[in-house]
């Protein structure tokens, strides 16, 4: 029985996943390789969606795809590579561009949110489309299963609309997706504001736990992280934000649940705790960091990896894109 096809995706826009992005996503992509068919995408195209440098985005995406091979993906098992490799992404977007109304574009939440955030005016097409492009992704690999979290359950539902859509109108061609809800993974929040979610866009580099990070910044990021009035370390979130915050950092590393840490600690007060801590962000880091970097120092090798994943990728696109052109009515090229 074949198994079914998952598709995701993740941006290069930093020089360092966080540990919100590893627990989140890259962790259980590991762990899905085992039981799908994955596919799993540097998404390049969508990081042009807002200003970026030609020099940056390169070294961003070998850095992205060196980290997913590093924590785990096995490129056996699954098939990665960069968007921009193949080109029937951007071939898909516009047919569907052609099938979405405006008012069903405008009404995408992220959008809102990033032209809220970079204003209208400089907000760019692309920014306005980026859902329909991340359509076009999932459709043309035929993917069963999107892994999804809060924010992107929206664009599933377009991606679902769109796919029916063209279903309706040229004939059967696109498998509807459906979400694949990843395991729950508590909110991570900012290490100086607990009060907030860890994110590259809006917190301070001291709140922030890059997975490329050295280990003495590290851990000095956690022993400086903001704590909480009194020296118990309970899982209080009202009173104690931050406690509660490395609470769940420790016991989404560690796999120990939090009553279980909150009595291990009892009386300890916050020092032995928050080493701790460090000391189980630094174990799961440093070799993800290392191979990752073994990785980086050998690009000719890291670019025939993501070669041959964007050949099995572009195999699968190909096939989508013909059957898409038939039925649209564009002209064989012989």
């Amino acid at each position: 029985m074949a198994r079914p096809r998952v598709l995701s995706g993740i941006q290069p826009t930093a020089d360092s996943f966080h540990l919100g992005n590893y627990l989140g996503a890259v962790r259980q992509w590991v762990t899905m390789q085992e039981t799908h068919d994955a596919f799993y995408c540097v998404v390049d195209l969508h990081a042009i969606t807002v200003p970026t440098e030609a020099d940056a985005l390169r070294r961003r995406s070998r850095v992205a795809a060196a980290q997913l091979f590093a924590a785990g993906l096995d490129p056996e098992r699954s098939t990665v590579f960069v968007q921009s490799h193949v080109r029937e992404h951007t071939e898909l977007a516009w047919v569907l561009i052609c099938l979405t109304g405006m008012g069903e574009a405008g009404r995408m939440t992220q959008f809102k949110d990033k032209s809220a955030k970079f204003g209208e005016s400089a907000a760019s097409v692309g920014l306005f489309t980026y859902p329909i492009l991340q359509a076009a992704d999932i459709l043309l690999y035929q993917a069963n299963l999107v892994p999804v979290g809060a924010d992107q359950k929206q664009h599933l539902e377009l991606t679902r609309d769109l796919g029916q859509r063209f279903n309706h109108r040229f004939g059967d061609t696109f498998t509807l997706p459906d979400p694949y809800i990843l395991k729950e993974v508590e909110k991570i929040t900012d290490l100086q504001d607990p009060t907030a979610k860890m994110s590259k866009s809006s917190s301070s580099p001291a709140g922030i736990l890059d997975v490329l990070e050295q280990p003495g910044p590290l851990r000095k990021k956690v022993m400086r992280a903001v704590t909480d009035t009194g020296s118990e370390v309970l899982f209080d979130e009202e009173n104690k934000p931050g406690i509660s915050n490395l609470l769940r950092i420790q016991s989404a590393l560690t796999g120990t649940p939090i009553p279980e840490l909150v009595a291990r600690y009892e009386g300890q007060g916050y020092g032995t705790f928050k080493k701790d801590v460090a000391e189980a962000v630094l174990e799961t880091f440093a070799p993800i960091r290392e191979r990752t970097e073994k990785l980086l120092a050998d690009e000719k090798e890291l670019d025939r990896m993501l070669a041959i994943g964007a050949e099995r990728a572009s195999a699968v696109a190909r096939q989508t894109m013909e059957q898409v052109r038939e039925r649209v009515g564009f002209l064989p090229k012989l």
